[in-house]
């Protein structure tokens, strides 16, 4: 297994043994389940239609690599980003989706990996980062600034705890020949690296959202203030909020 093949978030085949895929097979599939039944509560006239718009930009950005060292480069996962926008429920099946294609169309990730990368990058990722964020949401809501740390902040460790599954997955049944301290330095490592680059572009979208449509960042809805951008610009979250 070398160096590329670890970066790269998507599990090839042959990374992990036969049962490992199984199990995590399931655990997607479980998962999957459970958030499309939640999904339905939170799909609406103006949510679907963003869903679809998020899972499309995600899918195209993860086309883009960025690089991150010599001979070593990312892409975005887009957990954080879409949990924040159409929340983690929504969100889970968006990455999934993109996911799906990827291994069927682009052979990018493998068929018997769908498991791991889905658990990892559609449930473990989505859900992380959204924790992060609803646990800064307060902060979020205050100014403009605040909602892009916190954008930043739920992505990088939301593409870090990622990364950590793909150890989990190793140890359990890796089948590469790699050793676990190895696959651990180089995906925690680089992708604590790649999660700043996650992080960027994640505060830039989101913030792009929230200056012109902020009632379409799920983040910010439920707080009983005006979700509207600030007039003349998008120099604020919200008007009405703290300054």
């Amino acid at each position: 297994m070398d160096t590329g093949t670890v970066v790269a978030m998507h599990m090839s085949d042959g990374l992990v043994n036969v049962p490992t895929a199984a199990l995590f097979g399931v655990i997607a599939v479980v998962g999957l389940a459970v958030t499309a039944n939640r999904a339905r509560r939170d799909l609406d006239d103006r949510t679907a239609p963003m869903a679809g718009l998020v899972t499309a930009f995600v899918f195209a950005v993860q086309m883009i690599n960025f690089p991150i060292l010599p001979g070593a480069s990312g892409h975005l996962l887009g957990g954080a980003l879409v949990a924040i926008l159409v929340g983690p429920w929504v969100g889970s099946l968006c990455i999934a989706i993109v996911l799906v294609v990827q291994a069927l169309l682009f052979a990018d990730g493998g068929i018997t990996a769908l498991g791991t990368n889905i658990t990892n990058m559609a449930l473990v990722s989505v859900f992380v980062g959204y924790g992060v964020a609803m646990a800064l949401r307060s902060f979020a809501r205050r100014r403009r600034g605040g909602l892009l740390a916190t954008a930043f902040v739920a992505a990088m460790l939301g593409t870090v705890s990622a990364s950590l599954g793909f150890v989990l997955q190793y140890a359990i049944g890796g089948a590469a020949g790699a050793s676990l301290d190895t696959v651990f330095l180089l995906m925690a490592g680089l992708h604590a690296l790649i999660g700043i680059g996650e992080g960027v572009i994640t505060a830039a979208t989101v913030g792009a959202v929230a200056a012109t449509r902020p009632d379409l960042v799920h983040l910010l809805r439920g707080s009983g203030v005006p979700l509207v951008p600030r007039r003349g610009g998008p120099g604020a979250v919200a008007d009405g909020g703290a300054r």
